[in-house]
């Protein structure tokens, strides 16, 4: 297929460029790396009060009413910034989740306050180390109130609402829950990137109101629809930290310089990078038509999904962690940046399940489509 991104589409990307160079530059993120901050709250506003969080959301609901091509190249440069901040959690997960499962009063309630960034979401699934599937979860609505624990669940000790996947007496279902309900219990989640925010949430007695407004045992199948619209997201935020990965390999190979010569002369370092080229562009030839996929709500979207994220997966993890490797020795180092990336591949490769559970489903997709 010939496709491309159209010129406001790329505007906006320029935009969101120019906003993370100006508030979410490498101090900023060193900043929260080191603990100093939560997360870069300056330029979270920013994307709010500019419309980017809402890029995708229909204007009746505070959005723009954009489409999703201009918001997977508003992904793609908070990925190659590293940006810490909630935007993937509140955008990709939970405003889109009520977008599309929500009540016409809940989306008229929470859509705007997302869409501006005054508001952060966030999807709280995960409750055991081991696995994560339907027969895994455990926590409980009964009359109206949630009890359980949910792990990892990311911008958790930042997040004001959460999309909670828990059982009902119909089945699993998708349960909105205002996070700052005294029933709930927050604690800090040590991760491989301390740029993001992870935490545990104890749910005692929350209330809780089913998504869309009645429990009727769907939400399990909701959840792997919202994963392949949100997977073409993430895949992009993975693309663009694969380019960062890569640039800087390629400027620090020009630059320096052994035994009279750039170290990007040498073979091995040049089959390095040209592995790691090869393995990008793969990537985006693959998100380009996930992202088509995406936005037209195409048949093939499943796959389209799953291979555009097992594909970003595996170029941002061999971009990042080749990345160090031309560096050599400095690239093991606090001081050079080459570790902020190689911490986000991995953090973003267990987003929404990990590797492998992407290869299965890539295989699934496949069979069906054949």
């Amino acid at each position: 297929m010939n496709f491309d991104f159209s010129e406001d589409a790329r505007m906006v990307a320029e935009q969101t460029a120019r906003l993370l160079a100006d508030h979410c530059d490498a101090r900023t993120v060193r900043s929260v790396l080191d603990g100093e901050a939560s997360h870069a709250a300056e330029a979270w506003a920013q994307l709010g009060g500019l419309g980017l969080a809402g890029t995708a959301l229909p204007a009746e609901h505070g959005g723009v009413g954009a489409g999703y091509l201009p918001l997977c190249l508003v992904a793609r440069e908070l990925g190659a910034a590293v940006a810490p901040v909630p935007f993937s959690s509140s955008v990709y997960l939970a405003a889109e989740a009520i977008l599309r499962f929500g009540s016409a009063e809940q989306r008229s309630r929470w859509l705007p306050e997302l869409a501006s960034g005054a508001l952060i979401g966030t999807l709280a699934l995960v409750e055991s180390a081991q696995r994560c599937d339907a027969a895994s979860i455990e926590a409980q609505v009964t009359n109206g109130t949630l009890s359980g624990r949910k792990l990892l669940v990311p911008d958790g000790g930042l997040a004001d609402i959460a999309v909670v996947i828990a059982r009902s007496p119909a089945g699993l279902d998708m349960y909105l829950c205002d996070l700052h309900d005294n029933g709930v219990a927050r604690a800090a989640v040590s991760t491989v990137d301390p740029t993001r925010d992870s935490a545990t949430l104890d749910f005692a007695g929350s209330a809780v109101e089913p998504l869309g407004g009645v429990a009727d045992g769907d939400g399990w199948q909701r959840l792997d629809a919202l994963y392949d619209r949100a997977a073409v997201l993430f895949a992009f935020e993975q693309l663009g930290g694969a380019q960062s990965a890569l640039d800087m390999a390629v400027a620090y190979a020009q630059q320096r310089y052994a035994f009279g010569r750039p170290i990007g002369s040498f073979q091995g370092l040049k089959h390095i990078m040209a592995d790691m080229y090869v393995a990008l562009k793969l990537a985006e030839s693959n998100c380009y038509y996930a992202a088509w996929a995406l936005e037209t709500d195409a048949d093939d979207l499943a796959l389209a999904a799953a291979t555009a994220r097992v594909s970003a997966t595996q170029a941002y993890q061999l971009c990042s962690r080749d990345n160090i490797q031309v560096h050599g020795g400095m690239g093991f180092t606090w001081e050079f940046d080459c570790h902020l990336y190689y911490r986000r591949s991995n953090y973003l490769a267990l987003q929404l399940g990990g590797l492998s559970d992407w290869e299965r489903k890539l295989v699934a997709a496949t069979r069906r489509a054949a």
